[in-house]
């Protein structure tokens, strides 16, 4: 298991911009694409990003292009999120997982390819 610690959620009004960060053990990044999710009260887990442990390529789910950008800081084991432009319809709790691929598949991850969650940090969007 790999400890994924995740930070930077809060609240935030419609338009506003936050940045989430997904800390990680030293070297998880060269081993582990790193994807964020979310999850809404009452609805299914989402993929929302995911950033390739190889060459550090994006992913996007369609409802985030444009507004949200994932990146990595490998000297620091860290994976960003930032999002900007926030919708009414962005409010989850967002979890970083480790995905046992070099390459993202996109952000419909299956299950079996997901290795490690964090925590978790609750984003709220409200004027």
């Amino acid at each position: 298991q790999v400890q994924l610690v995740e930070s930077g959620g809060g609240l935030v009004q419609p338009g506003g911009s936050l940045r989430l960060s997904c800390a990680a053990p030293e070297f998880t990044l060269n081993h582990y694409s790193i994807a964020w999710f979310r999850q809404a009260p009452g609805k299914e887990r989402e993929g929302v990003s995911c950033i390739s442990s190889s060459d550090g390529s994006p992913h996007y789910a369609d409802f985030v292009k444009g507004r949200f950008t994932i990146s990595r800081d490998i000297a620091k084991s860290t994976v960003y999120l930032q999002m900007n432009s926030l919708k009414p319809e962005d409010p989850a709790v967002y979890y970083c997982a480790t995905v046992f691929l070099d390459s993202c598949p996109g952000t419909t991850i299956a299950t079996a390819l997901i290795g490690s969650w964090g925590q978790g940090t609750q984003v709220t969007v409200s004027s």
